[in-house]
Order: C-alpha cells, then structure tokens, then sequence
C-alpha cells in the first residue's frame, strides 16, 4: 500500500465515481481501477461494492477510510508547516457547519479568505451538529463553525458570537405588531422548530420549560428555508436568529419580535481537535473571522439602517 493508492482511495470514496475521482486526480479510470485493485490483492478483499456505476464502502473500506483521512491530515499538516518556513500559505482546509452557517457566514468569509490565499484548497460540508463531530474526529472536517455548547476533552472550542433568538412571524400574524412578546404568547401558536438534536431547538425548549410553556410543534425540519417559508405563509411562528431573516425583513416578507424577560440567546464557537500545533491554515480562518466579525452581528432593532453600535464583548442586543 503507497500514499497514491490511499489518494486514489480517498478520491473514489469522496466522488463515489471511478470516473470522477479519475477526473479530480487527472488520471484515466483504468489507471484507479487498477491501483484500486491492487490495493484490494493486498488487503485480502474488497474495499468498494460496486454496483454498476455506483459506488460504496464496505466494511473494510470503511475502516480504511479513517486511516486514509488520517494520513492525509497528517502529510498536510506536514507540508502546511514547511510552507510556513517559506511564509506561504498552502493545502486544504476543510470547513463545517450548519445550514444557516453555510448560507449567511461562511459564503463572505472564504471569499476574503481566498482573496488572500489562492493556493488553499477550500471546502465546505453541512449537516447535523453530530455529524460534523463524528467528520472532526475522523479528520473529514478540519475545523467547524457549530452552535454551542461543545463540551468534548478531544476538542477546543472558541465561542465567536452571542446572539439573541426572536420570535419570527408573517408580516399579518398578530405577535408582529407588538414588538415585544410574553414567553406564554409562544405556548398560543404552532411552533416550526429545528429537529431535535440541534443545539438551538434545545436551547428554545429548554426556555419553553424553565418559563412554563406548552408548545405546540406543527413542523420541525433541519432546513431554514423551509422554516421561513412555513412562517412567512402563516402555517406557524419560529424561534431562529436575526441572521437568518435579515433578507427577509429587508424584503418585508417575515416579522420578528423580542422576547420580554429573561432573553434566549444562541452561541456558536469555532471547534477543532485539539493539538499540540495548529495548523496555520486554521490560524488563518480564525484570524480573518476575527477581522469580519462585525459583518455578521445583526443590527440593534433601535437602530437605523447603517447606524453605528457599541457592544460588549460577543454579546449582542436586538
């Protein structure tokens, strides 16, 4: 087994093509398909079920695969430091988070981020809180924008912005117009939440109990888009961060209201496995999120379009 193989490996497991892991390595399909197969004499078995066109792990292969990552990570890290002699920036970084991350934060952050290094490989992967904790611990992702709390001995985590979750309806619905809303106008609506599991829907029902609230939960959906269209046709109110509706208020298509009292916050961190050196790619990304954070704090709800603000800390108040 050489590091071409487990590169050729790797490229067949991620595009789940032969044909495209040979296009992504520049190399005929014949070319992986005979290393693969090598690699297959050597191990004893088959590490892909091949069905026609497509492609899978088997067992094998799935253990292979986070040896394989593994690896990778690890040649990275070792070219990524002697770049560092040379004061240039280069290899891959591998990012994760959420849907409403990778809408509303991530898109102007890699653009400034590649803008000053073009020679980083950029990607992105979505999906569930537990999904990217498992894709950090196999070194699939290699640092996560996630919402908190992350508490874990294998990871360090870097709480980056504080924002407080309103109450968010259509532009008619009655809570729109007062502003302000009591905890127990929550319990008198269908509620549109994220799935369970999520950090925020944990968040939201965790008040919803400490304030003596029943909810009634007519949808609940991982897909922010899906939430904000439910609410916008009046099917249900929502719980979600100003983030995620700044469009839409611009656009007059959703309404929010804060809530009065004791106020509901989300936090999200930065998570990444915990080392003895950390990559400067990784550096890199914390640094100039660092200089963007302003972009992605949402306006005070007394305050104009443009205005200034003074805050403190991550904190931030609607």
């Amino acid at each position: 087994m050489d590091i071409r193989q487990l590169e050729m490996f790797l490229a067949v497991a991620e595009e789940g093509s032969f044909t495209r892991a040979g296009e992504r390595l520049h190399v005929s399909q014949s070319a992986i398909s005979r290393q693969i197969g090598l690699l297959e004499k050597e191990l004893g078995g088959p590490v892909f079920n091949r069905d026609g066109r497509r492609v899978s792990l088997t067992h094998p292969g799935e253990l292979l695969l986070k040896t394989a990552y593994k690896v990778a990570r690890e040649l990275e890290d070792v070219a990524g430091q002697i770049s560092d002699v040379r004061g240039l920036l280069r290899g891959r970084l591998h990012l994760g988070g959420g849907m409403t991350v990778c809408m509303y934060i991530l898109p102007r952050l890699l653009k400034k981020y590649r803008s000053l290094h073009r020679f980083v490989d950029l990607r992105v992967s979505t999906g569930t809180f537990e999904v990217l904790l498992k894709k950090l611990r196999s070194r699939e992702v290699d640092l996560a924008l996630l919402t908190l709390p992350v508490v874990a001995n294998d990871l360090e985590v870097l709480p980056v912005l504080k924002e407080e979750l309103v109450v968010v309806t259509a532009p008619r619905h009655p809570l729109a117009r007062k502003g302000t809303v009591e905890p127990q106008d929550l319990g008198r609506y269908p509620l549109i939440l994220y799935e369970p599991g999520s950090n925020t829907r944990e968040a939201v029902e965790k008040f919803l109990r400490q304030e003596n609230v029943g909810a009634d939960v007519a949808m609940e959906t991982e897909n922010v888009e899906i939430i904000k269209a439910m609410v916008a046709s009046g099917v249900g109110i929502t719980v979600i961060s100003h983030a995620a509706i700044a469009r839409e208020l611009r656009q007059k298509r959703l309404a929010f209201a804060r809530i009065r009292g004791q106020k509901l916050y989300r936090e999200t961190g930065w998570v990444y496995l915990r080392s003895d050196s950390v990559p400067r790619s990784i550096r890199e990304m914390l640094r100039i999120f660092d200089l963007m954070r302003e972009e992605f704090l949402p306006p005070r709800q007394d305050e104009p379009a443009g205005g200034s603000r003074v805050r403190k800390g991550n904190s931030v108040r609607l």
